[in-house]
């Protein structure tokens, strides 16, 4: 990867200017000549921005201190650091510290720990990344999945006894001490798919007594999706803590176009006092696991996979990105693979699942992935559009998925732009201020004097996502500049040296 070593060329130094202002910022600069996106969703405002020490300083009309460095913006909008709060990036940051795919997209603060996954225990992935930072800030909930597999092992496939939940609790409780935002639960996969919502509602309130939030890939994203959405809200009001619904989406033909009854429901329950949000990122295609469209995991089941194939992903929407048994069939559609197979999509879904299961039992880690069309944009754009809905990548630093590198490109070129869905404005707030505020993160997320200089300069006009499902890791266009904590760790299609990430931890 290339790297930067210098300053790039739009850092100039002010003591050419006429009359500078005798002043001192020996440890900052100034961002001039830019379009103030402060993260609110308040209307762009033109000025300058002083940074000092990682912080803001200033903001306003600003004149230049005497040789101060200047960066001139160009014209260009300045807006808070964007913020994943649904990010799997730590699977690889430890080997990819540059974290291209996030700063790429304006990205300086992930969210991790997510679908009920995280590392184990909490204090030891602190410290491994505070002794080798990452261009990026990182956040991690504590797994619900992760706690289930250390006090149950294998034998997961069950309702746990209340010892069991009892150990889960003190589990989770020193994990809080640690920092952890909270409590993540991944109730479509295993082995969170096995838990009664008493199990998960005893949990829920640990972190609530510490202060904690809950954020959930939810029971259900299709088939039960309404009984899903009705075990957050109950999780929300039960606790009374802040509760996020991960990746929303309607992912279920009979659900296309029902959005505002969802949403409805939503505001209904904030409007009686459940802090209910959610975070969204802008596909129609996801990706996961094949079992995961199977709830009860049986992959012989013939009329289970024809409905899943009528219902919730067509074949031809269907295609390998991960197959460890025969790695020929990563990029084919599984209307292709059942032609190799010389047999049926369903007959070839069965194969498919059989060979992954039998691979997973032998090396003991899963053996595929696949992305599959679920949703329809009609709906994306509803559910984009609720106050409370944020957005995220779901996405990791080498994802198949081109969420992984284009999603808030997407969001602002596509969506806001070219759309005109909601304004950049609107956008950027659904990406800074917003996402903080549903995470609890008091520090970042505006452009406001005391604030970390967390901040990402783009062009408004140009900005969009290149990623595709043929070439996922293609960066997007017109992210300019990216600063984490006031030092450069993107510019211009290239990460810096700086490594000036930090772990965030819940006060």
């Amino acid at each position: 990867m290339k790297k930067l070593l210098m300053f790039p060329i739009l850092l100039i130094a002010a003591c050419g200017q006429e009359e500078p202002v005798v002043c001192h910022n020996d440890s900052g600069f100034l961002i001039t000549n830019v379009q103030v996106i402060d993260g609110s969703g308040s209307p762009a405002v033109p000025g300058s921005v002083r940074i000092t020490d990682g912080l803001i300083a200033e903001v306003g009309e600003l004149t230049a201190c005497e040789a101060e460095t200047v960066v001139d913006g160009g014209g260009q909008t300045l807006a808070p650091g964007f913020i994943d709060t649904h990010s799997h990036a730590d699977s690889l940051l430890s080997e990819q510290p540059d974290a291209i795919a996030a700063v790429s997209q304006g990205i300086t603060t992930v969210i991790v720990g997510q679908d009920g996954g995280s590392s184990y225990p909490l204090a030891d992935f602190y410290a491994e990344f505070e002794e080798n930072p990452a261009t990026i800030n990182i956040a991690s909930y504590i797994g619900h999945n992760t706690l289930r597999s250390e006090v149950m092992g294998e034998d997961f496939k069950r309702v746990a006894t209340d010892e069991e939940v009892a150990v889960m609790a003190e589990m989770l409780a020193s994990e809080l001490e640690s920092g952890a935002l909270g409590l993540a639960t991944g109730l479509e996969y295993e082995p969170g798919i096995h838990s009664e919502t008493s199990e998960v509602l005893t949990l829920a309130e640990i972190a609530a007594t510490a202060g904690g939030r809950y954020i959930s890939h939810i029971r259900s994203e299709d088939r039960w999706f309404e009984d899903a959405i009705d075990e957050i809200i109950l999780i929300g009001r039960e606790t009374g803590m802040p509760v996020q619904i991960s990746h929303m989406k309607l992912a279920m033909t009979r659900l296309w176009g029902g959005a505002a009854a969802t949403l409805e429901k939503l505001d209904s329950a904030r409007a009686d006092g459940v802090q209910i949000t959610a975070d969204i990122y802008p596909y129609e295609f996801w990706q996961s696991t094949m079992m995961v469209l199977l709830p009860e995991r049986d992959y012989t089941d013939r009329a289970a996979i024809e409905e899943v194939l009528d219902q919730i992903a067509p074949a031809d929407g269907i295609w390998m990105t991960r197959f460890e048994p025969n790695p020929d069939y990563v990029g084919k559609s599984l209307p292709e693979i059942a032609g190799l197979m010389e047999t049926d999509v369903i007959s070839a879904f069965t194969n498919l699942a059989e060979a992954a299961e039998r691979w997973r039992e032998e090396h003991g880690r899963s053996a595929e992935m696949i992305i599959a069309t679920s949703m329809k944009d009609s709906d994306i754009e509803k559910l984009l559009l609720w106050p409370a809905m944020n957005i995220c990548t779901d996405g990791g630093l080498n994802d198949l998925h081109p969420r992984g590198a284009g999603s808030f490109p997407r969001v602002l070129g596509h969506f806001a732009r070219d759309k005109k869905l909601m304004s950049v404005e609107t956008a950027v707030h659904k990406m800074s201020g917003l996402t903080a505020e549903h995470m609890g993160l008091s520090d970042r997320g505006l452009i406001r004097e005391g604030m970390i200089a967390d901040l990402v300069l783009f062009n408004p006009d140009t900005v969009i996502d290149r990623a595709t499902p043929e070439q996922p890791e293609l960066l997007s266009d017109g992210i300019n500049s990216v600063w984490v904590s006031g030092e450069l760790v993107y510019q211009q299609g290239a990460t810096t040296e700086a490594r000036p990430g930090k772990i965030i931890r819940r006060n």
